[in-house]
């Protein structure tokens, strides 16, 4: 250990001044405090991102194929597009709005008709269901969300009575009565409360479809990050007479919020260790104020103003790296217990998710160190200076 090693450390750890060392500890704890919230935060908005995305995709598709007035021939179109290697399956569907009558109220609702054979390949719909099975999907029956049948009572074997949107010759709207197959729980509110599932054939029949006519296609790709790639790889084989559209850019502003929340998150925490780090400039500029005979005793013995600054800014360091250590394990070890046991529980009705979801990654818990490391570092540059500039006539003067 050279000398200026030295000489931090024990400057650090004497225990003559207790006012220093209050200060000492002050600056450790805020820089903890501040690293912990940062790595807690960052960690459930990450979790909240990967939950989020993990259930649209699941209750969604990867690409989605549509046109104005609906895709006719989908079977041929989806025998061309297969051809693919990137792609894992398709399936068509039929999407609107229909009303569901109940009492003598009427509620609207989201609508998809999914072929059952084929829709297992594509979405996670038939690992959602609590009750019944894909297979029980047949054109007289319906699956609703959770969500949807705790709030009207609904279960296995009821009538569900729909309301059509379009009119029939009587200029009465047409009514459907269909019989309670399956009950999903997705875990996102919207979806659980406003989707009702129902078979493709009776879709077309509701929304006036020919038989072979569906509103689009959606894809499973066998890498969801090779989306952009097979949407080029669509319009070449299908011309730009169709819409083709990403997971990604169906929900492009939600994506974009949450990363913008993430962002903001980070640099307003960001503020906690950047106040913190002032209590390192107000222990440093104490140390160097006490520590006025032994500046000018190491400089009349030739030490250089580099050594000098070099001995204070690594006390600073030290404080830095303490802080950031112990912040460290508070937040992963703080993490890591929000992950395991989930005692914080959430309205669905207004996070889409019932739990807290955290998801630590390292390059999250990099720049978060590095930050800390990084502001801590420059918090001891003016006392360091000052200290290296003190000169010795004056620094022994009324000694």
């Amino acid at each position: 250990m050279n000398y200026e090693n030295w000489i931090s450390l024990k400057y650090l750890t004497a225990k003559k001044d207790r006012f220093v060392s209050v200060i000492n500890f002050v600056a450790v704890i805020g820089i903890a405090i501040g690293v912990m919230a940062l790595i807690v935060v960052i960690g459930v908005m990450t979790g909240f991102d990967t939950d989020l995305r993990e259930k649209i995709i699941g209750t969604t598709s990867h690409v989605i194929i549509e046109k104005e007035n609906g895709i006719k021939n989908n079977d041929e179109i989806r025998r061309k597009i297969e051809n693919l290697k990137e792609i894992a399956g398709s399936t068509p569907y039929v999407q609107g709005n229909v009303f569901l009558q109940y009492d003598s109220r009427a509620v609207g609702l989201g609508v998809r008709g999914i072929n059952p054979d084929t829709e297992k390949n594509v979405t996670q719909v038939s690992r959602y269901l609590v009750k019944g099975r894909m297979e029980d999907l047949k054109p007289e029956s319906i699956i609703i969300g959770s969500e949807l049948a705790s709030y009207y009572g609904y279960a296995i074997g009821d009538t569900v009575t729909l309301i059509a949107p379009a009119s029939g010759v009587s200029g009465q709207p047409w009514r459907y009565k269909l019989e309670v197959a399956g009950i999903f729980t997705s875990g996102m509110y919207d979806y659980d409360m406003n989707l009702i599932l129902i078979h493709l054939k009776k879709a077309q029949e509701i929304f006036n479809l020919n038989a072979d006519t569906v509103s689009g296609i959606a894809i499973k790709l066998n890498n969801v990050y090779d989306a952009p790639k097979v949407k080029k790889g669509i319009y070449d084989i299908l011309g730009y007479g169709f819409m083709v559209r990403t997971w990604t850019e169906v929900n492009r502003n939600f994506f974009e919020a949450l990363r913008l929340e993430k962002f903001a998150m980070f640099v307003i925490l960001t503020l906690i260790v950047l106040v913190a780090s002032f209590s390192i400039v107000s222990t440093l500029i104490v140390t160097v104020t006490s520590k006025v005979k032994d500046i000018g005793i190491l400089k009349s013995i030739g030490v250089p103003k580099s050594s000098i600054r070099r001995i204070f800014t690594i006390e600073g360091v030290c404080l830095g790296i303490m802080g950031t250590f112990w912040g460290l394990v508070g937040g992963v070890g703080l993490s890591l217990l929000l992950k395991k046991y989930q005692f914080i529980k959430l309205p669905q009705q207004i996070y889409y998710v019932d739990r807290l979801p955290v998801i630590l990654q390292l390059s999250d818990i990099l720049i978060i160190v590095g930050s800390a490391m990084a502001i801590s570092y420059l918090a001891t540059i003016y006392p360091a200076m000052k200290a290296a500039n003190l000169e010795p006539v004056e620094a022994l003067r009324y000694e």
